[in-house]
């Protein structure tokens, strides 16, 4: 089909005007391909990030810094200035660790077998002389007794008067963790690690007891941890006094599906909310369960609290942290992770760029890791140190970084990765500044981040919660668990003890000592163990 002729306007007005029109149209054509062409790159990041996060390494580690050869000039000042304030340190000489198996611990009982030779073979035979023992050679295996099981019988004689028949006298039942029960405290203590510190489901125990002979169905064992759950509530109302008055705390959340809860989907999710601070004593974890993820839950667990929060930069912590009497103190690491990503999801040959504008990620992260190259000998110093160290050497290169982030800021594109990881940096900079004013704050929060992967685990096996009751049992069992383990507290022994002496505690200076943190361990030693 033959194109028709354009026609031209005669005069100049109208071919101006028609000129003009066309360079609109061409315009918006333009605008409309480069906004198309910035989605696709924004799209192309995120598959890149993707695909590395489900085939590359799960690592934040820096060594694609040492692998990549992008230094700036600022990056350059920062390495100069480190490598010229670091303090010469004296190696002692070091030791080196014999090599070879460790010995078995003494206090395991020893059973021995003997391999003897025949009796035939114990003369001598070329005179006939019977041989004599000359010593012995000794090796040891580890032998793994299956669960022993036992049944506590308790045996309460009664008497009565065999002259007036007056009445029946006998000893009452001690107090049982759950009265009427089949469960011992050892048994409901072994439950209780096996699913909340072993990340082992309810239906595997199951099936492991019905292996040694036990047919305890999965409902039981479930009824039992709600209990025992609700049993240790006081103690766990102590701790989370204890813990509201260190002074700092950390805290993080994390999803939890709970199947029947009211007004809500099967399939809508809940969440498990964990505090953690240093007491005097030792560590603390509280663990609660809220099935809403709103500002109004940090302002319900930490009311009261006075002191410095550290949180990631979810904006339901910014009410808690705008409180009198509260300073509110970010996460570096939530910051740093951000440009990691960023890298995570460049083109291989715009890793090896070596342009500023083309790495800006890898340059931030680069003087993130000079700052956590000053604090990573300060792990065992005392606040005041951390924070004169911090005050001399770390504000210089904050300060370095936050002028960076001003020019860069404008440099780069909102919508890409790299865009988001500067804003994000932009609008915590307040928050993240403030390690510099208290050497008792950690430049991230990967305590309590650690806290709550032992959480995490379990939910990939045992996936969901049934009821608000057992979530809110788990809860508590998780916090007193994971308190005991960070004080260095073995789980199955301390929640032995809690079980047995907890429910013939009925006042506070009975209750009390039987906080993890608080603990006689001499309670908990077992007697094959030297002490020491």
């Amino acid at each position: 089909m033959p194109i028709a002729p354009l026609t031209l306007p005669e005069d100049v007005e109208s071919l101006r005007a028609l000129v003009l029109s066309q360079h609109e149209v061409i315009g918006e054509k333009e605008r409309a391909l480069a906004q198309r062409d910035q989605e696709i790159r924004q799209l192309a990041e995120y598959v890149r990030l993707l695909k590395h996060q489900h085939f590359g390494r799960t690592s934040e580690k820096a060594a694609v810094l040492a692998q990549l050869g992008l230094f700036n000039e600022a990056e350059l000042a920062v390495d100069a200035e480190e490598k010229a304030e670091a303090p010469a340190i004296e190696i002692a000489a070091h030791t080196r660790t014999p090599r070879g198996r460790k010995p078995l611990p003494a206090w395991i009982p020893r059973v021995e077998v003997l391999h003897d030779i025949a009796e035939s073979e114990k003369t001598c035979p070329h005179d006939g002389t019977r041989l004599a023992r000359i010593g012995e050679d000794t090796c040891e295996q580890l032998e793994l007794v299956p669960a022993e099981l036992r049944v506590v019988r308790h045996v309460r004689p009664k008497y009565a008067c065999p002259s007036c028949h007056a009445g029946v006298h006998a000893a009452p039942l001690p107090p049982q963790p759950i009265p009427k029960s089949l469960a011992s405290p050892g048994l409901l203590a072994h439950v209780a690690v096996s699913k909340y510190a072993d990340a082992l489901p309810l239906y595997r125990q199951e099936t492991m007891l019905a292996r040694i002979g036990i047919e305890l169905p999965r409902a039981t064992l479930a009824h039992w941890m709600v209990k025992a759950g609700e049993l240790v509530e006081p103690l766990v109302n102590l701790l989370r006094e204890d813990l509201l008055a260190t002074g700092f705390v950390q805290s993080d959340e994390t999803p939890f599906q709970v199947l029947k809860e009211p007004g809500k989907r099967a399939t809508s999710l809940s969440y498990l909310w964990v505090l953690r601070g240093n007491a005097r004593d030792g560590p603390l974890l509280l663990y609660e369960y809220d099935p809403s993820r709103s500002g109004k839950v940090p302002l319900r667990l930490l009311d009261g609290f006075m002191g410095v929060l550290q949180s990631d930069g979810y904006a339901g912590y910014d009410e808690v942290g705008s409180r009198p009497g509260v300073v509110h103190v970010g996460c570096w690491v939530h910051a740093r992770r951000k440009f990691d990503e960023a890298v995570k999801s460049l083109r291989a040959n715009e890793r090896k760029a070596t342009s500023a504008k083309e790495t800006v990620a890898l340059q931030a992260l680069r003087q993130i890791a000079a700052l956590y190259a000053i604090e990573r000998p300060l792990a065992e110093a005392t606040p005041e140190e951390r924070l004169r160290v911090r005050q001399e050497r770390s504000r210089p290169v904050i300060d370095g970084l936050r002028s960076w982030l001003t020019d860069a800021l404008p440099r780069v594109a909102p919508q890409t990765l790299t865009g988001k990881a500067l804003a994000y940096l932009d609008h915590q900079w307040p928050k993240l500044a403030r390690v510099l004013d208290d050497g008792r704050v950690p430049l991230d929060t990967n305590a309590v981040e650690n806290a709550i992967r032992p959480f995490v685990v379990g939910r990939k096996n045992w996936l969901f919660a049934d009821t608000v009751r057992g979530a809110e049992a788990s809860a508590n069992l998780y916090s007193l668990i994971q308190t005991a383990k960070a004080n260095g507290l073995e789980p199955t022994a301390y929640l032995r003890h809690v079980f047995t002496a907890l429910p013939g505690a009925t006042t506070l200076a009975e209750i009390e000592p039987l906080l993890p943190h608080r603990i006689d361990r001499a309670v908990l030693v077992d007697p094959r163990r030297p002490q020491g």
